[in-house]
């Protein structure tokens, strides 16, 4: 039986929406606290995230916290001119901000707060379903797994960690050979270490 992704995605998404504001607000809660003990999260200078858009776990509490500890974040910004690709600027409470086309706000072109991905530490990655071997389901649009291409050339890597719902955890997603594989996936209540088969 093929498994169809368009499916898995329509059907967690829903489950997604269906969470309440105040379900929301403590799940990102919740995420701080995990985050907050990983020896990835407390070791990493430069971090980077996404503002979360479409009932994805609410990341502003963890940016905050971020900043509070003196920790640079970068968001992902639509890349001008290669198209499909990302760019990460540097995201602090003055930064000026736009609308891509996907009505998501990102920090405007600033060639001072472009940060290479070979200068991050840690790579925050968005997801609509997730399984036990670390393998995600993005959106369908492939900017993650475009940006990544060539990750495992790169001498200094950082580390990718999914952040999703607990209702988004799936038995299997299927995968493609572009796809980049999780390290960790973090969740409200666990940190999922990927079993490797």
């Amino acid at each position: 039986m093929t498994i169809n992704r368009d499916s898995i995605r329509q059907q967690i998404r829903q489950q997604r929406n269906k969470l309440t504001k105040q379900e929301q607000q403590q799940a990102a809660q919740q995420l701080v606290q995990q985050l907050a003990k990983l020896p990835e999260v407390i070791h990493a200078q430069h971090i980077a995230i996404y503002l979360s858009h479409d009932g994805e776990l609410d990341t502003t509490l963890f940016i905050q916290w971020c900043w509070q500890q003196n920790k640079h974040v970068y968001l992902p910004v639509l890349h001008p001119f290669t198209r499909g690709h990302l760019l990460f600027f540097q995201y602090t409470r003055k930064t000026p901000m736009q609308k891509n086309k996907f009505a998501i706000p990102e920090p405007k072109l600033n060639s001072k707060t472009l940060c290479p991905l070979s200068k991050l530490d840690l790579l925050f990655i968005p997801l609509v379903a997730f399984d036990s071997q670390g393998n995600r389901l993005g959106m369908g649009g492939g900017f993650y797994d475009r940006t990544l291409v060539n990750y495992q050339q790169h001498l200094k890597k950082p580390h990718l960690i999914g952040l999703a719902h607990n209702c988004q955890q799936v038995d299997k997603v299927p995968v493609d050979y572009w796809d980049v594989p999780l390290q960790k996936i973090v969740t409200p209540c666990k940190v999922i270490q990927p079993i490797k088969a």
